[in-house]
């Protein structure tokens, strides 16, 4: 079976004359360019930042690296732009960015209404609450009649709406024009509460003056957040492409091939995913217009998905939020690649 598929894509590719095979309209834009223009958020810990040395850092940042060292050689190779929640999704259709990468959930009425498309989710996540330390409040129903700082252009404020009046209870959200404003509006005790998606409010609960631990996060979720990458709609190849540089992250964690590995060329075992890491004539690779060693040029980048987590998510960086549906399939998780063959 194993030769039969190979020999099929063989013949596959055969029928489609010269490489890059199936170059869509952005592949050969970015190429052309010789840099790929990824949209961020202005500043989440853990997602998009930058560091006190202006570098660029985060999740969101690191899959746009590895998009960068597929297509062009070199992780370097990323404009970022920084935008607002309500600037996002005008700016990829007017075509000013390649991908968005900027902590969005995925819905059908943003796919479906705005025509753009998700090709895979990066990060799993949910609406929550933070509140002062000192405030009498266990659960989000504590927060009936008060107001709570929500950001426009998100699902939060829907969503944060429809929570309280399934409970015959009601809410005042004071909506504000930027993560940072919100953050700034909440600290300023504007509000009782701060709603967004967890992983922020543990990132903006850093910036938090008097110190993190003055303000707290409840445990409850009032909805799921599947957040990835978002692309513009009618270019399939290029969405193929972004996904499956995502899947190929996830896929190299399972096998076990890490950064170092990848630099010295080791991989775990004899499995698909160790040749594809190391074989510069990859026949998967050339059918998604990429070198052959697209796979390998990812995980030397920015390592492998559990690599990208730890190193923006876990306790070495300051926000220690637990992985957990954001672990491997084979951990209980929900991180999970189909197969490459």
């Amino acid at each position: 079976m194993i030769r039969i598929s190979a020999l099929f894509l063989l013949v596959l590719l055969g029928l489609l004359p010269g490489l890059p095979a199936w170059a869509g309209e952005t592949l050969d834009a970015v190429r052309a360019r010789g840099v790929l223009r990824c949209g961020v958020s202005e500043g989440i810990p853990g997602f998009s930042f930058q560091d006190a040395g202006g570098r660029w850092r985060g999740m969101d940042v690191d899959f746009c690296r590895a998009l960068a060292a597929a297509i062009l050689g070199s992780p370097e190779k990323v404009r970022f732009v920084p935008l607002r929640a309500s600037a996002r999704f005008p700016a990829l259709r007017a075509g000013q960015i390649d991908l968005l990468a900027r902590n969005t959930t995925w819905t059908l009425m943003r796919e479906a209404a705005l025509g753009v498309q998700f090709p895979a989710i990066l990060f799993h996540d949910g609406q929550g609450f933070m509140v002062p330390a000192s405030a009498p409040v266990k659960s989000p129903a504590d927060l009936a009649g008060k107001t709570v700082c929500v950001e426009k252009g998100t699902t939060h404020e829907k969503k944060l709406t429809q929570y309280f009046a399934a409970r015959g209870l009601a809410a005042k959200p004071l909506v504000v024009d930027s993560a940072t404003g919100v953050a700034a509006a909440y600290f300023a005790g504007r509000c009782a509460a701060y709603s967004s998606d967890a992983s922020q409010l543990a990132a903006m609960r850093l910036k938090a003056p008097g110190g993190a631990k003055a303000h707290v996060i409840l445990p409850e979720r009032i909805s799921k957040e599947p957040l990835g990458p978002v692309v513009p709609d009618g270019d399939s190849q290029w969405v193929t492409l972004v996904r499956w540089i995502l899947f190929g992250l996830i896929r190299a964690e399972e096998a076990n091939i890490t950064q170092a590995k990848a630099h010295e060329g080791i991989w775990s075992g004899r499995d698909q995913t160790g040749q594809i890491l190391v074989d510069r004539r990859d026949i998967v690779g050339r059918a998604l217009g990429l070198h052959g060693d697209w796979a390998a040029r990812t995980v030397k980048a920015v390592g492998n998905y559990g690599e990208m987590y730890e190193r923006n998510f876990g306790k070495a960086s300051g926000l220690d939020i637990e992985r957990g549906p954001n672990r491997l399939w084979l951990q209980g998780g929900l991180m999970y690649a189909p197969p490459i063959e």
